[in-house]
């Protein structure tokens, strides 16, 4: 009985802990309730500005986080710093710890943050290329860091700030709150047969899906704000995700309108060929690469975690503080379990000791 009590005691105590650790600012994700497994990705986003933030979207394989799990991701992470004029495309992989990131930084003359932007992803067996409005930005093409993503991974959106200023800037709180706009993601699927992409779906976010998307409930190391449910809005056919003070919680305002909305219908099924843009032919221009054995990813721990169902978030919480943090790229996922879920169980623990010890009582009486 003894034991029952003091290993009651001991998983209230630390999960009292963890409530109490509760981030003073509070990010969003949203993430797939499926798995894919290659695909071309089209989306259109105004990003957040602002020093110290990260607007993304990436791909993860669910429950690299945990252990020494193979880790697979591909990333497009945009800069809120100098005035969101940087975005990096990455990927992320392997089992050890610092993972390998093969990331490159690509610099415009214009802001990401004043207008929405087409980004899409391709990925196949054979390549991974990032577009920006319509330019080929990057390429990575038969190499193994292209040929070890074998596995399903689901889509994620964040917006979250990394605790390392050397890589998104210093943090500056007085910018809050910040916004990330997404009018559409537009997914088609990859024909091995004919190396083509046909089918698929898309979300013009008339209204928040749950069969489809689910709202993030944690956080990661190295992640200055918790995921809040609260921050993912759907307004005016926009996905808003908000990042705010944890007293400040939502979007109230109209997302600024897209003048300029490019139907995926009518876009290449592949990457050969496609129009210029000045502000992409920039990016291309100036892209600085480097390629890390990371310490720290963020979009790992995202953005990532369990994702497809209620179970998946309360195994999560045990999985975050497993995950191991690569370099000072990712966008970051699985975490811990919401505070609502912890002290619900709290609770629960508590009255089980208590009635534990009225039995207890009963029996010492009876004696």
């Amino acid at each position: 009985m003894c034991r029952f009590f003091c290993a009651l005691l001991t998983v209230t105590v630390a999960i009292m802990a963890n409530l109490a650790s509760a981030k003073a600012y509070k990010g969003a994700e949203i993430y797939s309730n499926d798995s894919v497994l290659y695909g071309r990705f089209e989306m259109r986003m105004q990003v957040a500005k602002g020093s110290g933030i990260l607007s993304t979207f990436f791909t993860y394989k669910n429950g690299s986080e945990v252990g020494n799990t193979f880790w697979e991701e591909i990333d497009i992470e945009v800069f809120g710093k100098n005035n969101a004029t940087e975005w990096q495309s990455n990927i992320i992989l392997g089992s050890s710890r610092p993972t390998l990131h093969v990331e490159q930084v690509h610099s415009l003359t214009q802001s990401l943050g004043d207008a929405y932007h087409t980004y899409v992803l391709e990925w196949t067996p054979d390549y991974v290329a990032w577009f920006l409005d319509g330019v080929e930005v990057r390429r990575i093409t038969g190499t193994s860091t292209v040929t070890s993503l074998t596995n399903a991974q689901s889509l994620r959106f964040n917006l979250w700030s990394s605790e390392s200023a050397e890589w998104v800037g210093p943090w500056d709180p007085s910018i809050l709150p910040v916004y990330q706009f997404i009018n559409y993601i537009d997914y088609q699927a990859y024909n091995a047969t004919t190396k083509t992409f046909e089918g698929g779906w898309r979300d013009d976010f008339n209204s928040f899906d749950s069969s489809r998307w689910g709202k993030a409930n944690w956080s990661f190391d190295t992640n200055r704000v918790d995921f809040a449910p609260e921050n993912v809005v759907v307004k005016d056919g926009i996905l808003v995700l908000a990042m705010t003070t944890d007293a400040a919680l939502g979007f109230s305002g109209t997302p600024p309108a897209d003048n300029e909305v490019v139907s995926s219908s009518s876009a290449p099924a592949s990457s050969s060929s496609v129009a210029s843009s000045s502000l992409a032919q920039s990016s291309v221009a100036q892209s600085s690469s480097s390629e890390t054995s990371a310490a720290q990813s963020s979009e790992a721990a995202s953005s990532t975690a369990l994702s497809s169902s209620s179970a998946a978030a309360i195994s999560s919480a045990a999985a975050s503080s497993n995950a191991a943090t690569g370099s000072n790229s990712g966008s970051g996922g699985g975490g811990a379990m919401h505070g609502l879920w912890l002290a619900m169980l709290a609770g629960l623990l508590l009255l089980g000791l208590l009635i534990q010890i009225g039995r207890a009582r009963r029996i010492h009486i009876a004696l």
